[in-house]
């Protein structure tokens, strides 16, 4: 019988006045979800490394070699933000840049003109300890990814620009039997609420199974730039003795 050796987890905390984990958007409502989702961790590596969104194979490989899990030390609380434009001020009617970096003409039709309203939620001074795996030895390799938050090619943030992180990232690489073992050995973060602690992590084998099974809409298409198809995640609670 081969013996299960520990495996090789990254450990990072996620914090900040202000942070987003974009759910499933309704309408002009672009809603949070309490833990980061696979495509925001993505993301986040993918800035850290250097990527662009012009590199969407990179993008795609990382992600779906990416295995999560996460624990909610401190909950905060959703805030929404309000926001609205009028389009047909004069200023705004002429070409703008997007977030590529390509110069955009705004056109002739309805959605061009008037006012636009829409809602954009938050989390607000949250903590999320999060442990990540990755399904090979690849490049690039747990070890890449600690080096990267250590020293990231480019400004990070959490879910949009506007949330960059207060502290940072990196806590460190360390060895647990699975994702869920290492979030129950892994210290709280400072002004943690008392237990125990939401916690999600993945529906599969060495994982406990949770007190039930949730089905997530949080991979993305990268050369498309949408969100596709779902995979399903345990949820469940965590213990864990806090500092003294």
């Amino acid at each position: 019988m081969r013996e299960e050796r520990p495996m090789e987890i990254l450990l990072m905390r996620l914090e900040g006045p202000l942070m987003s984990f974009g759910g499933a958007r309704v309408d002009h409502h672009n809603h949070t979800e309490r833990f980061p989702g696979v495509s925001l961790l993505t993301g986040l590596f993918g800035n850290a490394l250097g990527l662009r969104h012009d590199q969407p194979e990179a993008l795609q490989a990382l992600q779906s070699r990416l295995l999560y899990a996460a624990r909610l030390d401190r909950p905060g609380e959703e805030l929404r933000d309000y926001q609205t434009v009028d389009l047909g001020q004069p200023h705004l009617c002429q070409p703008g840049w997007t977030t590529q970096h390509r110069v955009e003409k705004r056109g002739s039709g309805e959605a061009t003109r008037g006012t636009h309203i829409r809602y954009r939620f938050y989390r607000a001074e949250t903590s999320v300890t999060v442990a990540v795996r990755l399904t090979d030895d690849d490049a690039p390799t747990v070890a890449d990814l600690a080096a990267a938050l250590a020293r990231p090619a480019r400004p990070l943030f959490l879910g949009r620009k506007g949330c960059p992180p207060s502290a940072p990232l990196l806590i460190g690489v360390k060895q647990a039997d699975s994702l869920h073992a290492a979030l129950c050995a892994e210290p709280l973060a400072e002004h943690a609420e008392a237990g125990p602690y939401a916690a999600l992590w993945p529906d599969r084998q060495g994982e406990p199974p949770g007190e039930f099974t949730e089905l997530l809409a949080d991979t993305r298409d990268w050369r498309n730039n949408v969100h596709t198809g779902r995979r399903s995640m345990r949820r469940g609670e965590i213990e864990v003795k806090p500092l003294v």
